[in-house]
């Protein structure tokens, strides 16, 4: 079920990780920065760095032959991506910068020499499960779940992840457009306004002060797991009348 999709920790600790190593030199890296819409590196390129962000949010992207996108996800400060060039050479996705970024760029093969560490070794391997995992349930939810439920679990996700907890309230700050969450959920704009106008009059979400979105985690994850039935305020949704 999609409401099991969450952001792992295991990338934050692997960052961590990868943070001390250069610290004390033992890894090697260099700083990048990047301006807001830049590309990192693109589909196809030819990349064998993994990236340590320090600064900012960046999104992965794999385009289709008929030019559509599907918005795999999107990393935060702590975050480590570009890991699959572990397994080939040429870049399968392309990753831009949604804001200012400052980043770790790190040789992929100093990163695997850098594994005689067993810290190391053991985030990584964490790090590449949680993908996986990650992976397996975005595709799960793309065959089982409507777009309305696959929204809802894109957006309990990015909360968990980019979100600032305040009591029951995940607060994102850096604007997501619906065109990103469409390419997310695999579905129209139009559709992804319409069901955060629905999400809007449940209290699901909403606009909060000084930041983007507001995510009443509770009540989004209780609409995941057990539908609209399962809601405190049922006039939110009314129900169509019949003619007797």
């Amino acid at each position: 079920m999609l409401v099991s999709v969450i952001s792992s920790p295991a990338s934050a600790r692997l960052g961590e990780r990868l943070a001390q190593l250069i610290h004390s030199k033992a890894l090697t890296a260099t700083t990048v920065e990047v301006a807001r819409r830049e590309v990192v590196y693109g589909c196809l390129d030819r990349d064998r760095s993994i990236y340590l962000i320090e600064r900012g949010q960046v999104k992965a992207i794999v385009p289709s032959r008929e030019g559509k996108e599907c918005l795999l996800d999107i990393y935060s400060a702590g975050d480590v991506f570009g890991e699959l060039c572990l397994v080939g050479d040429t870049r399968t996705e392309m990753v831009s910068a949604m804001t200012p970024v400052a980043l770790k760029r790190m040789p992929a093969g100093q990163v695997v020499a850098a594994m005689g560490d067993a810290d190391l070794r053991d985030e990584m391997v964490r790090h590449m499960a949680g993908r996986l995992f990650e992976r397996q349930q975005l595709i799960a939810g793309l065959v089982t779940e409507d777009s309305e439920y696959r929204l809802a679990a894109v957006l309990l996700h990015l909360g968990r992840k980019l979100g600032r907890r305040e009591a029951h309230l995940l607060q994102i700050q850096e604007k997501i457009t619906q065109e990103e969450l469409s390419a997310m959920v695999g579905t129209t704009r139009s559709r992804v306004g319409y069901f955060l106008k629905r999400f809007r009059n449940a209290g699901l979400v909403n606009r909060g002060p000084g930041c983007f979105m507001a995510i009443h985690e509770p009540r989004l994850q209780s609409f995941i797991a057990q539908g609209y039935a399962a809601q405190p305020r049922p006039s939110a949704f009314p129900r169509q009348r019949t003619a007797a």
